[in-house]
């Protein structure tokens, strides 16, 4: 063996030995780094064939024919009820209930009486100040003569007429007395419930009972001061209570008040309802709709089919070839499930109103409208 093969000086090439170990590591690496990329190739090619699969697939959605119908622009609130004319009845001076006329829920015209106090000694009162009266009234007749007579002077005469207006209205205020005891209907209407008992002390102003006229009765409700360019006194009212479902009660617009509240900047409004049959009672909460105008015709659609985004409403329509294009339209107002479009949608128009979340521009889309969105102008809530 020579000198130079077992001698490696300084800048000479590394021996063969060497050489192997970094082959073969960079054959690995590259084996690897290939294996690794082939399956990515392989997973990425699954995904596209997936893909091209689903966007070649048709979607199943539900469709409505875009339309015109009659629209009637409205106000709508949350009003009370309350009695045309209603009070809570109280005697006016204290005492023991005596005498009790009051049937509960009973009608009764103006000036019944419903309940009385005992008297105890203000009958007796008011006979002496009657007798006081009528003594001063003969003594002052007596003196007129004389003084016609010249008999007594002009003085006597005036102190006797004095006397007769005192003891006159010392009657007056012991009748008066007598009936702050006396609890009658101020005006006609339906009685409540009775609060009190016969033998009951009652103090002054204790309510003995509720008197309500309900026929006709008011709903006061408020509304946006915006809403006062298109009401007016006279304009017909339309009102429901979850009392009675689906029925609705029809009124007339009667008053709008002068001011607008500064707080909530809202108008105070009172509409009138005929209520014959006494079903709307007052302390009811009802929904109120005011008809804006007359009625105007207008193209429709289900809230459902409108797809709302910050920028802009869209919804989308089906092509003679069964795709769909992605429309920007323009609403309006709404009423129930319904929506009126004012741009973007024409009468006959085949609209999705179901399934638009799969859906994009050019989709394939097959049409199933057993089971479509409700599009109801006046939705009601389901019986129990």
């Amino acid at each position: 063996m020579s000198t130079s093969e077992t001698t490696n000086p300084e800048g000479t090439a590394p021996p063969r030995a060497m050489i192997k170990p970094f082959l073969i590591l960079f054959i690995s690496v590259a084996v690897l780094m290939g294996a690794i990329f082939g399956w990515h190739t392989l997973v990425g090619g699954f995904i596209s064939k997936a893909m091209g699969a689903m966007a070649t697939a048709s979607q199943t959605v539900s469709t409505t024919i875009a339309s015109e119908s009659s629209w009637q622009s409205r106000t709508e609130a949350l009003g009370t009820l309350r009695a045309v004319r209603g009070a809570d009845l109280a005697a006016q001076a204290p005492g023991v209930v005596d005498t009790i006329h009051i049937e509960s829920g009973a009608e009764v015209p103006a000036g019944t009486v419903l309940l009385t106090l005992k008297p105890n000694d203000d009958p007796a009162k008011l006979a002496q100040l009657q007798a006081n009266a009528e003594l001063a009234a003969i003594t002052y007749k007596r003196d007129q003569e004389q003084l016609a007579a010249q008999a007594i002077s002009q003085a006597t005469v005036d102190t006797d007429a004095a006397t007769l207006r005192s003891a006159k209205a010392q009657v007056a205020a012991q009748q008066a007395l007598i009936e702050e005891k006396t609890v009658r209907a101020p005006f006609a209407g339906k009685l409540g419930l009775r609060q009190v008992d016969q033998g009951q002390y009652l103090a002054a102003g204790t309510t003995v009972v509720t008197l309500q006229a309900l026929d006709p009765i008011y709903i006061d409700f408020y509304v946006p001061q915006q809403a006062l360019a298109t009401m007016q006194v006279g304009q017909p009212v339309g009102a429901t209570v979850d009392t009675y479902p689906g029925a609705t009660f029809t009124g007339k617009l009667v008053s709008i008040n002068s001011k607008v509240d500064p707080l909530s900047r809202n108008v105070q409004a009172r509409a009138s309802f005929a209520n014959a049959d006494r079903r709307l009672i007052p302390g009811m909460y009802a929904n109120v709709a005011v008809d804006n105008g007359s009625a105007t015709m207008q193209l429709t659609l289900p809230q459902s089919a409108i797809t709302y985004n910050a920028y802009g409403d869209t919804v989308y329509l089906v092509q003679k070839n069964h795709t769909v294009l992605q429309r920007f339209i323009q609403v309006g107002d709404t009423r129930g499930d319904q929506v009126a479009v004012k741009s973007g949608v024409a009468a006959g128009d085949e609209v999705v109103t179901g399934g638009q979340l799969k859906l994009r521009n050019g989709a394939s889309v097959v049409v199933n409208n057993k089971v479509v969105p409700t599009n109801d102008a006046h939705p009601t809530p389901p019986n129990e």
